[in-house]
């Protein structure tokens, strides 16, 4: 299950919106620097200890497991970030039916810590923020994604 394509002005507008939330101005930069600038404005409220707007963080994260589809691409492993999005990647062997033999589950924050740097991968694993099922479902050596 491939993700769609976010629209950049979509996540502008989730940006926007967040970035009004904390009484910030609009984003300044140019369409190629929106996901990024999503991403560090969504970890910046979960920082506050808030909750991130949840148009934002959607963009957020669909943007970033966008991302990982392009440096991993393939139909192995299944990344889920509920409620958010799903995405296949890393190449071999590919499931047709049913669940997916590796997968990985993630929540919101973890997942953009981990594609950020923030959180090692191992970490994530050993203390539950993140579960990995199957041989391949070790996305290590793809983070972080920048």
């Amino acid at each position: 299950m491939a993700a769609r394509r976010l629209d950049p002005a979509k996540i502008r507008a989730a940006l926007d919106a967040q970035l009004a939330e904390l009484g910030d101005p609009p984003f300044g930069g140019s369409a190629a620097g929106v996901g990024a600038a999503c991403v560090a404005v969504v970890l910046r409220v979960y920082d506050l200890g808030g909750q991130p707007l949840r148009e934002a963080a959607r963009a957020a994260v669909r943007y970033s497991l966008e991302e990982l589809v392009a440096v991993a691409p393939g139909r192995t492993v299944e990344v889920r970030v509920p409620p958010y999005a799903a995405v296949q990647c890393v190449e071999g062997p590919r499931h047709t039916r049913g669940t997916p033999p590796n997968v990985v589950q993630i929540e919101a924050r973890t997942w953009l810590e981990l594609a950020t740097g923030r959180t090692a991968w191992g970490d994530a694993i050993a203390d539950g923020r993140a579960t990995a099922s199957g041989s391949r479902a070790d996305l290590s050596a793809y983070l972080p994604l920048s």
